[in-house]
């Protein structure tokens, strides 16, 4: 059995289009920056909306940025709050189909609460980039045209 590196991406009609956002009042993005190189290395758009935006910026940014994918990077501790929020934004503008996932300091029962509400999975500080390539091309491969 062969095992091939190429990434699932590569199988889709387009690249995987991401937004990474830093909402709230955090200002580390150091984090942030190096995960939406990361992702571009790997051959997704990505759209980096910087420093201390509110859900509703945003919902609105991944609307209007015809995102496939939004990223959220949250160190504050506001997990409980943002996550639900900007998921609850995108549902209400008619754009329940774009993942939520993100990743920061998050207790384990914050992270499998948060999941229940429809966020998907969400990475601890030290988690590989390629864990977070893998998560977003396997769900892309699943819920994207090909």
């Amino acid at each position: 059995m062969t095992m091939t590196t190429e990434p699932r991406s590569r199988h889709l009609a387009r690249p995987i289009r991401v937004l990474v956002a830093k909402p709230g009042l955090d200002g580390h993005d150091r984090g942030a920056k190096v995960v939406a190189a990361a992702l571009r290395d790997a051959g997704m758009e990505v759209v980096y909306t910087g420093l201390h935006q509110t859900p509703e910026m945003i919902a609105s940014a991944a609307i209007q940025e015809d995102v496939d994918v939004v990223g959220l990077s949250i160190l504050s501790g506001a997990h409980m709050t943002l996550f639900p929020r900007v998921r609850q934004l995108l549902e209400a503008q008619g754009r329940p189909e774009i993942l939520v996932t993100g990743g920061g300091i998050i207790p384990r029962e914050d992270i499998e609460q948060l999941q229940r509400q429809g966020i998907g999975k969400l990475f601890g500080p030290g988690t590989p980039t390629s864990e977070l390539i893998d998560y977003i091309e396997s769900w892309a491969a699943e819920h994207l045209d090909a």
